[in-house]
């Protein structure tokens, strides 16, 4: 690893294509990356969606330092399936969190690494669409990384949330890597090389992803106003 700057972490390919004394990590920090986002409060900064979508087309890099198979689409799905269960441990840590310790975060003051204007965000997303929200956040920023504490502080049966956290993680997971993955062919098909515009795919997933996000808090600045 050469030439290395602080703002190469705010970039998901630098993760991906990570190699430290001729080993490649890709693999093992992405899978690490969807466990942290999904299972530690303090991961909501982190590049899943962007992430997800540049495994995709990186998929055979990340697959081959593992095991090698000539298929892209066994690859593909298993780089997924990998991701799926990184997701599935991540939500159960944050349920589990979430039940221990969830007095103690209402209670806790902002600090860098956490603010409770997001878990109380994620406490209203979730009441109003119940177990449905557990497959709703894992599309969203932020609101992925505080939905399955909140599961916890609510006390959701368990075997419910469980559904939810599996169906929510393979969805997650096979629509973003495939879609990278194959979208990437069809562009090359036509002569665009999409590893070679990384930074506005980067930029189109942050926007597209967070959007919901932004309206929802522009839709309820009024509501606030008159309460």
């Amino acid at each position: 690893m050469t030439n290395f700057e602080w703002t190469q972490l705010l970039n998901p390919e630098f993760y991906i294509t990570l190699q430290i004394g001729g080993i490649q990590f890709g693999l093992y920090i992405v899978l690490f990356i969807v466990f942290a986002e999904t299972g530690l409060f303090a991961g909501f900064f982190l590049p899943g969606d962007s992430l997800l979508f540049l495994a995709g087309i990186y998929s055979r890099d990340l697959i081959q330092n593992v095991l090698f198979l000539e298929s892209d689409f066994v690859n593909v799905t298993i780089l997924s399936v990998l991701v799926a269960l990184s997701g599935v441990l991540g939500n159960m840590v944050g349920y589990w969190f979430g039940a221990k310790s969830g007095y103690y975060l209402f209670k806790k003051e902002d600090t860098f690494w956490f603010k409770k204007k997001y878990l109380l965000q994620s406490k209203d997303f979730f009441e109003k669409y119940g177990g449905k929200a557990i497959i709703f956040a894992r599309f969203l920023p932020i609101f992925r990384t505080f939905a399955p504490i909140v599961a916890g502080i609510v006390s959701m049966d368990k075997k419910k949330f469980m559904f939810f956290n599996i169906v929510s993680s393979f969805m997650w997971s096979f629509v973003l890597i495939f879609s990278g993955h194959y979208l990437y062919g069809v562009f090359l098909q036509h002569g665009i090389d999409l590893k070679e515009h990384i930074e506005y795919i980067v930029i189109g997933i942050i926007l597209i992803s967070t959007l919901p996000v932004f309206l929802k808090l522009m839709k309820k600045r009024p509501e606030d106003k008159h309460s």
